[in-house]
């Protein structure tokens, strides 16, 4: 199937729109479009991709987004779609970080997002339904996914382990089955292609750096941010939390750029903007910019700086799907992975119910209690801290989609008008 960019344009910009309710939400998104709707890859190529994505460092719907790209029209649809995807999150946290430093209140702003995240919470649930139906179908894959969920949720274990651990599982004690239908034999990329994808894509990783070290020198505050977000982006393994505890530490403690509560409240306001969540880290190199201008305007630092955090952030994602992904599809094709990767997509189902729930209570509650200890770590919310606006919200969410089978679009707009109706009353 061949695409032209314009049709690449208005696919991804579809999905650019809509890429609300952090990764579960953008995943739901994604599988809606290319596998339902669109019918662009089988239901086995987007599980196969989303269990390689998985596995890296960085934003895994991001990832997805331009693997699906990618397999539609190679660099071209890889960059269109991965480009896109991160594009409405840059613009709109860019603005958001002006207005909160000039301003220093966001929560108009943030209202305007309230009615989303019930909304992407029914979405979720109903792509995690539709997966689970076609990835689980006996007992091991069911027991597989459950492992996955409680690995996750109860141990917080990352989720590279747990993915890797199911793939052995599934080698180990999974059914062999005929593989008839996988979708097509892939030949195996050349050594010559996988070099210059390095070399060009290490390039445009590092040239900014390079850039900023010539310009203004290595102990300038731009370079510092280059570095570290280079380095949070190889490193930011078991979701963006995980990787934003560790960036919060550093930003505040170490480099100066933010205080705490100034760390708090670029994460809600990337949590109520479309685009991956890591992409907050875009507002703690704004801020860095802006508190550490080195002599220059410290509105113009702070867009430089946003700027680079954002290219530092995303380049390696386009360096890892444009060099492995190839080598995902010629290995999909063989028979003695075929277990392993039915195993990995049953895990992948533990996953996805791991931020579904996640993102369900963090919409429906506002406090919780921690539990910690022999191994565990896990919230429970405090019943009386329920956000009941936001639970009718999600309910009327839920009667949209499973009930009446709205589209996203309808279902959306419904949360919507309902979070701004709040913001006024």
């Amino acid at each position: 199937m061949s695409f032209t960019t314009k049709e690449l344009f208005k696919l991804w910009g579809h999905v650019a729109a809509h890429s609300f309710g952090g990764p579960a939400g953008q995943i739901a998104v994604i599988h809606k479009l290319v596998v339902e709707d669109k019918k662009i890859v089988s239901e086995e190529k987007f599980l196969n991709a989303l269990n390689f994505c998985m596995l890296l460092p960085g934003p895994e719907a991001q990832q997805l987004a331009t693997y699906m790209g990618w397999l539609m029209s190679k660099w071209r649809g890889g960059i269109i779609a991965g480009g896109l995807f991160i594009l409405p999150g840059f613009l709109s946290i860019l603005a958001l970080s002006y207005i909160y430093v000039l301003f220093n209140d966001i929560k108009i702003v943030s209202g305007l997002f309230y009615g989303v995240k019930p909304a992407i919470t029914a979405i979720v649930f109903a792509a995690l339904i539709k997966i689970a139906k076609k990835s689980l179908n006996d007992r091991f894959l069911y027991f597989t996914a459950l492992v996955a969920f409680i690995s996750l949720f109860f141990f917080k274990l990352s989720f590279p382990l747990v993915i890797i651990l199911a793939g052995f599982l599934g080698i180990i004690f999974g059914k062999s089955e005929n593989t008839s239908s996988v979708d097509s034999e892939t030949s195996k990329p050349s050594l010559q292609s996988t070099s210059k994808t390095v070399l060009v894509w290490s390039l445009i990783w590092f040239t900014p750096i390079i850039l900023t070290l010539v310009i203004f020198g290595k102990n300038s505050n731009l370079h510092e941010v280059n570095i570290f977000f280079s380095k949070m982006s190889l490193v930011t393994f078991g979701g963006a939390y995980a990787a934003l505890s560790y960036v919060a530490q550093q930003a505040v403690e170490t480099y100066g750029w933010l205080q705490s509560t100034e760390m708090l409240d670029g994460l809600a306001l990337a949590e109520s903007t479309p685009g991956p969540l890591i992409q907050v880290v875009q507002y703690v190199g704004f801020m860095g910019g802006y508190r550490l201008s080195d002599g220059m305007n410290p509105y113009l630092s702070a867009f430089i700086a946003s700027t680079l955090t954002t290219w530092m952030t995303f380049a390696p994602c386009f360096l890892f799907i444009f060099t492995l992904a190839p080598y995902i599809e010629y290995i999909r094709g063989k028979k003695i992975l075929t277990n392993a990767l039915k195993s990995i997509s049953a895990a992948v189902v533990g996953v996805i119910l791991n931020l579904s729930l996640w993102f369900l209570l963090n919409t429906v509650f506002k406090d919780f209690n921690t539990i910690d200890g022999y191994g565990f770590h896990f919230q429970i919310p405090y019943l009386i801290s329920v956000d009941y606006y936001a639970l009718i919200i999600l309910l009327v969410s839920l009667l949209l989609q499973f009930a009446f089978q709205k589209s996203l679009f309808k279902i959306l707009g419904v949360g919507i008008l309902l979070g701004i109706l709040k913001t006024l009353l």
